[in-house]
């Protein structure tokens, strides 16, 4: 199916964890990843303001190599990360002047969602881009989102213009009530966007799932590994222009395009395999919460609990301790919220969880885990 009337690949090169050497992003295979994806058919790319020497290295690798017809290239403002509205406004100039592109054909207002979405209004950023498109330096304007479903749609009820939305969606998070994959995908069609797909993979967890689901894999389709299973089904989903993938080097990129020459829909037995990969995941026993929030409203250290929570519950299933620090610093300094070892033990949390969590417990687990 054609989204904007643009011939787009199903297969997008997400550009936010390219290659490094000692002297930072290396060009040169950044190049080599760039040419075999073009030679397969690929044509979008993925960058973003806040990818430390993204932009940089992929005008170097792509925008100097190649006509500038032959790709679609993809950019971001971050408001939130912004001092003044002139500061975030000067982020498109910046970006298009490391990227050397000229205009980008798709811009994104940069992770909306939870207290960064009121940035993007304190700066006019939402006006500020329909000027720019009308100038034309930005084609196509959309967003790119985390939080819940209901924030969504409030977003995309205000904002018709928004031409398409950028979404986490991953068969592990289809039902995560910290993600909610499923119920954003159903609200942006219920507004007629189109989405782009991120992190398929799950930022690479899925690519090393527990041994159950590698087993249950391989016994539905032989030879097919867990990350080709991941990105498989986040093409197969409706209203998808493309799938991003982080490739972080040649093998990866080699291993992606063989595997977009699969997309499509799922077989009844990949389908069945996806359905026991979700089951399986569910049995693992992790902190029941379901990021209502409702603990961190009186909670007088702010506390980022359910954030660390989902840092915590990543490390129990899928036991990669790299990737779930990462989320743990994300969902707590990231966000400005303190971290599980600031609790004070005061208990106004476990007084009103639904669930009944032992909050207190739960943040020390946490705090031994990722604090030492």
């Amino acid at each position: 199916m054609s989204y904007f009337g643009l011939d787009i690949h199903k297969l997008g090169f997400g550009l936010m964890r390219l290659p490094r050497n000692e002297g930072g992003i290396d060009i040169e295979q950044t190049s080599e990843m760039v040419d075999m994806f073009l030679a397969a058919g690929g044509n979008y790319f993925d960058t973003a303001y806040g990818y430390a020497g993204s932009e940089t290295a992929i005008g170097k690798a792509l925008v100097a190599r190649h006509p500038r017809e032959s790709y679609f290239l993809a950019s971001k403002l971050p408001a939130w990360s912004a001092a003044d509205a002139n500061q975030a406004r000067a982020m498109l100039d910046e970006s298009l002047k490391r990227t050397g592109a000229g205009y980008f054909d798709f811009y994104l207002l940069h992770n909306l969602g939870e207290h960064r979405s009121k940035f993007f209004y304190d700066y006019d950023i939402w006006n500020f881009v329909q000027r720019k498109k009308e100038e034309g330096v930005i084609k196509h304007v959309g967003l790119s989102f985390h939080d819940k479903a209901v924030e969504l749609d409030k977003l995309l009820t205000a904002h018709p213009e928004m031409e398409f939305v950028q979404l986490q969606i991953n068969y592990a998070d289809w039902e995560n009530p910290a993600v909610e994959s499923r119920l954003c995908l159903e609200v942006a069609a219920r507004h007629g966007k189109p989405v782009i797909i991120m992190e398929p993979i799950r930022g690479g967890t899925l690519a090393n799932p527990p041994q159950r689901i590698r087993e249950s894999f391989e016994a539905a389709v032989p030879g097919q590994t867990p990350a080709a299973w991941a990105l498989r089904y986040a093409a197969s989903l409706d209203n998808v222009v493309t799938v991003l993938s982080g490739m972080s080097n040649i093998e990866q990129m080699r291993e992606n395009i063989e595997t977009a020459k699969g997309f499509g829909s799922l077989t009844a037995t990949e389908t069945e395999a996806i359905e026991t990969a979700r089951k399986i995941l569910n049995e693992i026993e992790v902190v029941p919460c379901t990021a209502c929030g409702y603990c961190m409203g009186d909670c007088p250290k702010h506390v980022a609990i359910y954030g660390i929570f989902a840092a915590y519950n990543t490390y129990l299933m899928y036991d990669n301790l790299q990737s779930a620090k990462g989320n743990y610093g994300w969902n707590t300094r990231g966000h400005g919220w303190g971290k599980a070892s600031d609790c004070i033990k005061c208990g106004k949390c476990e007084k009103v969880c639904p669930q009944h969590i032992r909050i207190r417990e739960e943040l020390q687990k946490a705090a031994r885990l990722f604090e030492n």
